[in-house]
């Protein structure tokens, strides 16, 4: 299991994808203000932390890989 965490405080604008989709590293990103977040590894989402509209901190967790 790994976890993609945020490296910065800001708002999910919009969640990308659902428990049971595949990723390949390097899939996952973030649009708001073009800082992206990336799956450092590729895997299965096992849960999403997260939330369309909340509020996120510097190393929340917000997609668990399997």
């Amino acid at each position: 299991m790994s976890v993609i965490e945020s490296d910065t405080t800001a708002v999910v604008w919009k969640v990308l994808v659902k428990e049971g989709d595949k990723v390949d590293d390097g899939a996952l990103e973030s649009m708001k203000m073009e800082i992206p977040i990336e799956a450092e590894e590729s895997g299965t989402v096992v849960t999403v932390h997260v939330a369309e509209g909340a509020a996120v901190s510097d190393g929340d967790t917000l997609v668990t890989l399997g």
